[in-house]
C-alpha cells in the first residue's frame, strides 16, 4: 500500500515536462528519469501494475518519496536527466553508472597486421584509431564487429605467439583474407580496413555499394542465407556509422543557437557550447520584430560564447555522448530552428553576421 505522502504526489502531478527524482525511505535518489509529461509518466509506475517487470516493481516498492524538476522543454528534461544521473548515481539508473557501459570499436596494429576489436579503453601503444563511443549495448558491439570482420574477412585468428606464416583456423574457414600468411594478403587486409573506416567517417561509401551488390546478387541467385547476413552486416555498418555522425557533427559544430516555439507567441532560446546549455532564456514573439530580437539574442549568444568555458575541439568522451546524442537528435527533430555560429565570428564580435542567422530562425 502507498504512503500518504505518495498518494498525494500522484495526486497533484503537472502534465508538463520535467524530470523525477524517486527516493527510498532514508532520502536517497534510487532512480531518475524524465518525461514529456511527468503526470503521465509518473502514474505509470504506480498505476500500470499489470505491466510492470521485476525491476520496476522493486523500484517502485522502495519509493517513499518523490522529487520533481520542472522544464520547459522535454529538451532541457534529457540534458537534465544526464546531467542528475552522472551526479547522483542512482542505483536503478545502471546503465549510465556503469564506467565501461559504452564501449569503443579500434583498430589494432597487431605486427602489421589491422584488426577491429571492442575495447572500453581507447589509449593503448597497438590503438591506430578509435571510434565511438557507442551507446548501443556492448554486445550488439561486438555482434556488429563479428559479423564485419567475418564479411569482409578479415577475422584472421592468429594467436601472438604464433608467427606469421602460418594459417589461421579462420584462413582455412574463408574468413580471412590470408594475412596471417604475410606478404601481399596483409596489404590487402589492412586496405580492406581502411575503406571500413572510411565508410564510418563518410569519407568513402564504396564498401558499402559493394556489399550491397553482393547482397542483391545472392538473392538473384535465390541464396537467401547469404543475402541476410550480407544484410545484417550492413545494419551493423549502419549502426557503428550512425555513431560517428553524431561525434563528428558535435565535434565540427561548438556554437549553437536554438529555437524553440512553445506556443504562437512564445518561444525560448538556447545557446549550447561543446554538450552545455549555457543558456536558456523565453521570449515573446508577438510585438517584437525579427530584427529586433535576432539582434538582442546575438548580443546575449555573442557574451555567452565568448567566455570560452569549453573546449570545442576533439569528439565526444563517454561521459559527454549522451548528451551528444540528446543534442543530435533534438537537432534533426521538427521541434526546433537552429544557427551554428562559427567561432570566428564570436573572436571577431561581430554581432551583425550572427544576428543575420538568427534572424532567418525566427
Amino acid at each position: 500500500m502507498r504512503n500518504e505522502r505518495i498518494q498525494h504526489q500522484l495526486r497533484n502531478l503537472p502534465a508538463v515536462p520535467g524530470v523525477y527524482l524517486m527516493k527510498d525511505a532514508a532520502g536517497d535518489v534510487i532512480y531518475v528519469g524524465k518525461s514529456k509529461n511527468l503526470q503521465q509518466r509518473v502514474r505509470s509506475y504506480f498505476y500500470a501494475s499489470h505491466n510492470r517487470s521485476k525491476k520496476v516493481e522493486r523500484l517502485v516498492h522502495n519509493v517513499q518519496d518523490l522529487e520533481l524538476r520542472i522544464t520547459d522543454t522535454e529538451f532541457e528534461a534529457l540534458m537534465l536527466e544526464c546531467q542528475l544521473i552522472r551526479e547522483l548515481k542512482p542505483m536503478y539508473n545502471k546503465k549510465m553508472k556503469s564506467p565501461h557501459g559504452y564501449p569503443y570499436v579500434a583498430i589494432r596494429d597487431n605486427e602489421g597486421i589491422w584488426d577491429l576489436e571492442v575495447v572500453d579503453v581507447p589509449e593503448a601503444p597497438e590503438i591506430r584509431q578509435v571510434y565511438g563511443p557507442y551507446t548501443a549495448s556492448r554486445y550488439s558491439v561486438e555482434e556488429a564487429v563479428r559479423g564485419i570482420r567475418e564479411a569482409l574477412s578479415i577475422a584472421c585468428s592468429r594467436p601472438r605467439t604464433t608467427s606469421i606464416g602460418v594459417p589461421c583456423l579462420n584462413h582455412s574457414l574463408g574468413l580471412c583474407l590470408g594475412a596471417c600468411l604475410g606478404g601481399e594478403a596483409i596489404e590487402r587486409n589492412n586496405h580492406t580496413i581502411n575503406r571500413f573506416t572510411a565508410l564510418l567517417d563518410g569519407s568513402d561509401a564504396s564498401l558499402r555499394v559493394e556489399l550491397e551488390g553482393r547482397m542483391r546478387g545472392a538473392a538473384e541467385r535465390y541464396d537467401f542465407e547469404a543475402a541476410t547476413k550480407i544484410r545484417d552486416v550492413l545494419n551493423a555498418m549502419d549502426l557503428l556509422a550512425k555513431q560517428e555522425e553524431i561525434a563528428g557533427f558535435a565535434e565540427q559544430n561548438g556554437n549553437i543557437v536554438v529555437l524553440e516555439r512553445l506556443s504562437e507567441r512564445e518561444a525560448k532560446w538556447f545557446m549550447l557550447q561543446r554538450y552545455t546549455i549555457l543558456h536558456g532564456q523565453k521570449v515573446e514573439l508577438s510585438g517584437n520584430s525579427p530584427t529586433s530580437l535576432s539582434m538582442e539574442m546575438a548580443e546575449e549568444a555573442l557574451a555567452c560564447f565568448s567566455k570560452g568555458v569549453y573546449s570545442l575541439a576533439g569528439k565526444p568522451t563517454r561521459d559527454e555522448i549522451d548528451e551528444a546524442r540528446i543534442i543530435y537528435r533534438y537537432l534533426q527533430s521538427s521541434e526546433c530552428r537552429y544557427a551554428l555560429i562559427p567561432q570566428a565570428w564570436i573572436q571577431e564580435a561581430d554581432t551583425a553576421r550572427i544576428a543575420h542567422v538568427l534572424e532567418e530562425i525566427i
